[in-house]
């Protein structure tokens, strides 16, 4: 009698203990291989670590649960419990979310974690009313252009079969006389392989990631912005939550931020290093196409200004007095 008193006891405890674990899905857009995802897999494990297993996040990578621009909305109508996005897919329906993506605003490391500031305070007020919340941002490397074409001007580019992934990288193609292709980075290897673009801008990192350099041999450091990943919390999970779980949480998101800054900048200096070694040319933008690619900048910063309104000059204010 017992014996089957403590089996019955041990089997109460292991389903208490069961019931008390938490178990999250974090998609995400990107390879296993890429930095912003092995970032996601440290704060995955510290989160386990930290609360000794009650907090337990499996990461998608690879858009293998949700493609990128159905991320938010998983994660806003409970689907997935958190996940990573990337903030310009989402101007259309915020400006804010896209001033991270506006050439030459912003176009180094320092210029965009200042503008990260000014950005989140905003941000965290849109997501709160969405029932989300944010929990840390990185940028991916400067965005230079990848091309079969020498480009010596922006007139070169005219014709071009242009990616675009966001509203911003469609204006510039329609700018320039490209013709704009929308295509996720999930099928950016297949798009370049049938033909389908000859041409897109983004950073070594996404160069290396997808193999462009066995269809693209030219790449212009053209430095023109820093686009950011955010993680995003669906609010009603975290409440959910006990306080010393959500701490936890929050505390490896401030890690996952500074870690994945640093990871950045590594990832671009070495990814630069990779491509050239498997044969892509890095070049510098001549002082015609700077000059060129600077008024598209400018010309793009007008709009956004026009559609964000008072949000968006409070934002560049705010940004540029830092």
């Amino acid at each position: 009698m017992n014996a089957k008193f403590a089996l019955a006891a041990a089997a109460l405890l292991l389903a208490g203990s069961v019931s008390a674990q938490t178990k999250w899905d974090l998609p995400a857009a990107y390879p296993a291989n890429n930095f912003h995802t092995e970032n996601l897999e440290q704060f995955a494990q510290d989160v386990d670590k930290a609360t000794n297993g009650k907090l337990k996040i499996q990461v998608h990578a690879n858009a293998s649960l949700f493609k990128a621009p159905e991320i938010k909305r998983a994660v806003q109508g409970g689907q997935a419990q958190i996940g990573e996005i990337l903030l310009v897919n989402f101007q259309n329906e915020w400006p804010i979310f896209g001033a991270d993506g506006i050439p030459f605003l912003a176009d180094s490391y320092d210029e965009s974690m200042k503008l990260w500031r000014a950005q989140k305070p905003m941000l965290e007020k849109k997501l709160a009313d969405q029932g989300l919340m944010v929990l840390y941002a990185v940028a991916w490397p400067p965005q230079g252009i990848y091309t079969k074409r020498t480009l010596n001007s922006a007139a070169d580019m005219k014709g071009l079969k242009w990616r675009a992934y966001s509203p911003a990288t469609a204006r510039i193609a329609e700018l320039v006389g490209a013709q704009p292709v929308t295509v996720q980075q999930a099928e950016l290897s297949q798009a370049m392989a049938t033909g389908v673009i000859d041409s897109y801008m983004s950073s070594g990192a996404t160069g290396y990631d997808t193999k462009t350099y066995e269809y693209i041999k030219n790449w212009y450091d053209t430095q023109a912005w820093l686009p950011k990943n955010a993680v995003i919390v669906n609010k009603a999970a975290f409440a959910a939550l006990d306080k010393p779980t959500q701490d936890a949480l929050l505390k490896a998101g401030a890690q996952a931020e500074a870690r994945g800054w640093a990871m950045s900048r590594k990832a671009n200096t070495e990814t630069l290093e990779k491509l050239k070694a498997n044969g892509m040319q890095i070049l510098q933008p001549s002082a015609q196409l700077k000059t060129d690619m600077k008024k598209v900048g400018d010309q793009m910063l007008k709009e956004w200004l026009e559609k964000a309104g008072a949000e968006g000059q409070q934002l560049v204010d705010s940004y540029r007095k830092m």
